[in-house]
């Protein structure tokens, strides 16, 4: 009976002992709603990966992936995508260590390289529309101009988001809210780059293949 009653006591004492340290620090609270809105992002792109597995054999008689897709161009966008990832991490480091000069010149390569993947991108798009291959041509090319342009979108968004961030630094320095918010940026950039990793392998090389 003692021992039940020294248990309960023990229960109240770290319940009042949680109680009393509050919250959770706002930066752990930010930390994991950005985590859940990149698993959010990455159950939507397995959908989309999904999708374009089950169509891309469906042509409808129209051009395939391996009449349509330019491989050079596609390694161009990877190389620029990728290169972009590591100007990130080097954001990033300059980040941790309080640098500005290192910050906005990794955000500028960033910026730079992140705009000639997407100008790269929509110029493909614009070729293929304008050949015929537009997505209302077949469910082969409705899955892959979803797929490809909702990376694009991303990328697109990013780029804005550097931008602002960029503003805000400029603005506030160093402040944690904005520290926050740029590292969270790097871990939307790089999960961007481990996607259009997947794309060019599922859907430019394997697409290519007779």
């Amino acid at each position: 009976m003692n021992v039940a009653v020294e248990m309960e006591d023990v229960r109240r004492s770290e319940l009042v002992n949680i109680s009393e340290a509050g919250p959770a620090p706002k930066r752990i609270v930010a930390g994991f709603g950005f985590w859940i809105f990149l698993l959010s992002d990455i159950v939507m792109f397995s959908a989309l990966f999904a999708s374009y597995a089950v169509l891309a054999k469906a042509t409808a008689g129209g051009p395939t992936g391996a009449q349509l897709f330019n491989l050079r161009t596609a390694a161009m966008e990877t190389a620029f995508l990728l290169l972009s990832s590591y100007s990130c991490g080097l954001m990033s480091l300059a980040i941790n260590s309080r640098h500005h000069l290192g910050v906005f010149f990794g955000a500028v390569v960033t910026f730079l390289l992140g705009a000639a993947f997407l100008n790269l991108e929509l110029r493909e798009f614009s070729d293929m529309i304008a050949a015929g291959a537009g997505p209302q041509r077949s469910a082969f090319l409705s899955a892959f101009f979803t797929l490809v342009g909702c990376h694009g979108l991303h990328v697109a968004i990013g780029l804005a988001w550097l931008v602002l961030m960029m503003v805000q630094l400029s603005i506030r320095g160093f402040a944690g809210v904005v520290v926050r918010r740029l590292l969270c940026f790097s871990l939307f950039w790089h999960a961007l780059d481990i996607i259009w990793v997947l794309i060019f392998t599922i859907v430019y090389l394997m697409g290519v293949l007779p």
